[in-house]
């Protein structure tokens, strides 16, 4: 148990060691992958959920977060491929402004589906080339192995800076 863990209550201390924890971190990375997850940024959620579950979990942690992340987008995708760049424009759930679907529209007419994973191992780029894609007309199946590849690197990344970061400064 982390010193951060150890001021817990006791009743949220018992929740992040059950397994309701990877439960809970399932559902906050489905609305991170869906972009609705506005009160945390995508980068801190592995590294976070380390601290409050633990290291013991890496793993699973890891599994849960692309599984959870990868959900969410595909559940944008969807969106995107049904209803439609204004429909999701006129959405006030949707927090992206046209400049910058604009901005993301061109790199996916420009380079194609290979930003796809690449947007979502990056850094403040994360899952944007989500919408372009549902709206290119993808096929889900090829979405969700691209999303999820570049999803694998990006938290891996994160856990290991954390791991291994964390070994460097003690």
């Amino acid at each position: 148990m982390s010193a951060f863990t150890a001021q817990l209550p006791d009743v949220l201390r018992e929740l992040l060691a059950s397994d309701l924890a990877l439960v809970a971190l399932f559902f906050v990375f489905v609305l991170e992958g869906a972009m609705l997850l506005y009160v945390a940024p995508s980068e801190l959620l592995v590294p976070g959920a380390l601290v409050l579950v633990g290291e013991r979990l890496l793993l699973p942690i890891l599994a849960v977060a692309v599984l959870g992340a990868t959900v969410g987008q595909v559940a944008l995708f969807s969106v995107a491929k049904r209803g439609g760049r204004e429909y999701l424009l006129s959405r006030s759930w949707f927090r992206v402004g046209e400049d910058s679907l604009d901005r993301f529209d061109g790199w996916f007419d420009r380079w194609g589906s290979v930003v796809v994973p690449l947007s979502n191992a990056m850094l403040f780029t994360r899952g944007m080339l989500t919408v372009p894609a549902g709206l290119s007309g993808m096929s889900t199946k090829r979405f969700v192995v691209l999303s999820a590849t570049g999803t694998v690197a990006f938290e891996s990344a994160l856990a290991a800076l954390y791991v291994f970061g964390g070994q460097v400064l003690a």
